[in-house]
């Protein structure tokens, strides 16, 4: 194999008239591993030194990461949030470890202008580099690559304190990195926080990420998902008043949830049969009838249905159980009815490294599972831990869905 990569590489130096291997292979450079080519390059220099211009070292390497997919580190498209909550500066310290370069191309989308302020309230020595196109960033360790999306003046911003011009740049940012991820341009999206109160003041008619993303990409089945090592729930609903949920189920909804989690889990998670358990709605789930007919007559069925396709579905199970027989390792993934009968034991175990994965769209999306700290923001103290989570599980989806593409 490393005598093909080194003929090729000899045939494409010889002419530097073939360009037409150069606009069709271009696409394909995502697939580099800048630090594999330097070390490659070493052995060429002396001989080669005069003949390589920078678009055939680009070939020259191109041959070599073909043929080299366990070097694969996929793209992943980081959107900067709130410009004025933690966002700006988590990104900063996430991107302090050395870790998150050897799994993935990281790239944030967002304002040079902010990422330089947080820059210096972390007292980082960090570079922040303009990146024009996916395929013009540096991805290396001690650079930050940015898509610059705005130019907002720092005179007139100031932390937590969001305007229509910080509600504005933050909605762009989000859909900037859903056109990329649709166009493949980028293998996924990682969201830093937004803020609800901000998306109204920009004048958009979305409460959030995961309906912002569901509307965009045309999704009409999609679903939550917050999760960590030990514990997954699934949300049927979401943003809601707790008064409107029992209406807002149906046994068709909750089929639906179960089947988007079960295709989720096998086809982004790697995991081949996926075990899943639904939560009840009332104490005890129900019990028998006494607190509530939702588990009879909306839940049971809905869990009957799943399993009659096939799915490893159980349940309704009393809420107050469930959780932990997950967190011991019995369940993949737990469904849950509304939004605090899953967030509150999740965040319980996994407050800091939790992450938010909208399922069912076409692209990967993950997400932090905190919001946007407007009473730290600028201090230079949030903890990046959920962000370096986001893109890891970001990265790993992607991995696994390019597998099951090529195998």
């Amino acid at each position: 194999m490393y005598h093909l990569y080194q003929y090729l590489s000899i045939i494409v130096l010889l002419d530097k008239n073939l360009n037409i291997y150069y606009n069709k292979l271009s696409k394909a450079l995502l697939i580099l591993d800048r630090l594999v080519y330097r070390n490659m390059l070493k052995s060429y220099n002396n001989a080669l030194s005069n003949r390589l211009d920078i678009k055939f070292i680009k070939i020259h390497f191109l041959c070599f990461g073909l043929f080299s997919m366990k070097n694969y580190r996929p793209v992943i498209g980081i959107t900067m949030g709130d410009p004025v909550g933690i966002g700006p500066e988590i990104i900063i310290s996430a991107f302090s470890k050395q870790s998150i370069y050897s799994i993935c191309r990281p790239i944030v989308i967002g304002d040079l202008n902010v990422l330089n302020i947080a820059k210096k309230l972390i007292k980082s020595d960090i570079k922040i580099l303009s990146a024009k196109k996916i395929n013009s960033g540096m991805y290396v360790y001690g650079n930050i690559d940015v898509i610059n999306c705005s130019d907002l003046d720092p005179a007139s911003i100031f932390w937590g304190n969001p305007i229509p011009e910080s509600g504005r740049a933050m909605v762009c940012y989000v859909t900037t990195g859903i056109d990329m991820a649709m166009q493949g341009s980028i293998n996924a999206v990682v969201t830093c926080p937004i803020n609800k109160k901000a998306m109204e003041m920009a004048g958009s008619c979305y409460h959030g990420h995961t309906e912002l993303f569901a509307a965009t990409t045309k999704t009409d089945n999609y679903a939550m998902m917050l999760a960590g090592k030990r514990l997954k729930v699934v949300l049927v609903t979401i943003h809601v008043q707790l008064k409107d949920v029992p209406d807002l189920l149906s046994s068709e909804k909750i089929f639906k949830t179960i089947t988007i989690t079960n295709d989720s889990l096998v086809e982004r998670f790697g995991i081949k049969n996926p075990k899943l358990a639904v939560a009840g709605l009332n104490p005890h789930a129900g019990e028998n009838g006494m607190f509530g007919n939702e588990e009879d007559n909306i839940i049971k069925p809905a869990i009957d249905l799943a399993k009659n396709k096939g799915i490893n579905v159980n349940g309704p199970f009393p809420p107050d159980t469930i959780f932990y027989k997950s967190v011991k390792g019995t369940y993949d993934a737990v469904i849950c009815m509304y939004h605090d009968q899953g967030l509150i034991p999740f965040k319980l175990i996994h407050f800091k490294d939790g992450v938010n994965t909208t399922l069912g769209l076409p692209i990967i999306r993950t997400s932090v599972d905190h919001g946007t700290a407007y009473d730290i923001a600028g201090k230079g103290i949030a903890d990046p831990s959920s962000l370096i989570a986001a893109i890891n599980m970001a990265a790993t989806q992607a991995l696994s869905l390019r597998s099951k593409q090529t195998n």
